[in-house]
């Protein structure tokens, strides 16, 4: 590919990194670890976070621990609103827990979650809401928090996508009780996998450290409010309390998370750069539909939707990105309703959903990486434009 969808974005420093953790012998979860979730909550302002191996399991632990908490917790058939786009992991702990999901179009010029269909969505059963900021531009953060306050639902953010994005002076990750993040390979930082909880709420802390580790106590503190410690130490090693799993990170992600944090506000600048550079390429013209930024926008990649009254042929434009060495892949996960397991959810639909298919059948996007494209981007402009001149 001569214009790839990802690209490592590690130096020298990732690797001496790697190579301290490596020298020392010790790689299961530790010191380093804790250091990365205190510079990274430190990063977001926030009081908590928890490092997991993935921000699928971020998102796993996230909504177990709203199970657990002592007061008003879910339960089995609550009904969540959640983006109809959005990728499969923002929704399988859902049905996993029992939750059922009520499905809100999105905004095809932002393509988060409309709004204006949100309060209306919301039903006796409702008790929590989903936001999730698609491909680096924050959803409407401000008015999520705002209508969960106001109908006391839990409000839950899958940042995964969004990381170092702002809405109204906030980092992204920030708005929820409960958020997540993740550092795949190709994600704003990498740490090879990795993802993060963030939460001001203590009770919420303890609870997904304990989930996060085999729902033991051991990496509870001594005044827990989970448990009342006993006298017995042998056994208070392997006490558990709540039914948890092992998705815990290793040193070695945390230690080029460290590395990776530090290049987080350059990696966006570059980012932003290139998004002004595709803004002025593809703004002004009809035949695409690009993201409309909402806040500021830490740029995860580019979107395109052919504009549908155009009547494209998708499949010989796609053949010609191919031919021209442009890496592309559907938007996020598409519309998820579109997607075989659907059969496995208790879902409704708040309003027809119309412009998630709209990105489904006509959207793609391309890469964007922490240093210049430009000279990908106008490429990519002039296939396209070429392109669309001839199958129309």
């Amino acid at each position: 590919m001569s214009y790839s969808l990802a690209a490592p974005s590690w130096g020298e420093e990732e690797l001496e990194a790697l190579q301290k953790v490596i020298d020392s012998g010790f790689f299961t979860m530790g010191p380093i670890v804790s250091e990365f979730e205190n510079q990274f909550a430190a990063y977001h302002n926030k009081k908590h976070a928890i490092m997991v191996n993935s921000g699928s399991s971020a998102n796993l632990v996230a909504v177990a621990s709203l199970f657990f908490k002592k007061e008003r917790p879910l339960k089995r058939g609550d009904e969540v609103l959640v983006p109809a786009l959005s990728w499969a992991t923002t929704y399988h702990p859902l049905q996993q827990y029992g939750l059922k999901v009520r499905f809100i179009d999105i905004e095809l010029e932002t393509l988060n979650m409309d709004p204006n269909i949100l309060r209306g969505a919301i039903t006796e059963n409702t008790r929590m809401i989903l936001g999730v900021s698609i491909l680096g531009n924050p959803a409407a953060l401000d008015v999520m928090r705002e209508i969960a306050d106001e109908n006391d639902l839990y409000f839950m953010e899958d940042n995964c996508e969004s990381m170092d994005a702002e809405l109204n002076g906030k980092k992204a990750g920030t708005f929820g009780d409960v958020n997540t993040f993740s550092f795949f390979f190709s994600h704003h930082i990498s740490t090879m996998e990795g993802g993060m909880i963030l939460t001001d709420d203590d009770e919420l802390n303890e609870i997904c450290r304990c989930l996060r580790a085999h729902g033991w106590t051991r990496d509870l503190p001594n005044n827990s409010q989970l448990f009342e410690k006993k006298e017995d130490d042998l056994f208070e090693a392997y006490r558990f309390i709540l039914p948890g799993y092992n998705v815990r990170p290793t040193e070695l992600n945390a230690a080029a998370g460290i590395e990776q944090l530090k290049k987080l506000p350059d990696f966006t600048i570059a980012r932003r750069k290139n998004l002004a550079i595709f803004t002025s390429l593809f703004e002004n013209d009809k035949r695409f539909i690009i993201q409309k930024e909402n806040g500021v926008s830490s740029c995860f990649c580019f979107t395109i939707i052919l504009n549908p009254e155009m009547k494209f042929d998708r499949a010989a434009i796609f053949d010609a990105l191919s031919k021209a060495g442009i890496g592309f892949r559907i938007i996020t996960g598409g519309n998820f309703l579109r997607h075989d397991v659907i059969k496995y959810y208790d879902y409704t639909e708040a309003t027809p959903v119309i412009n998630a298919n709209i990105a489904h059948d006509y959207g793609f996007f391309v890469g964007n990486h922490p240093f210049d494209l430009s000279a990908e981007l106008k490429k990519l402009y002039q296939v396209l434009d070429s392109v669309a001149k001839e199958v129309k």
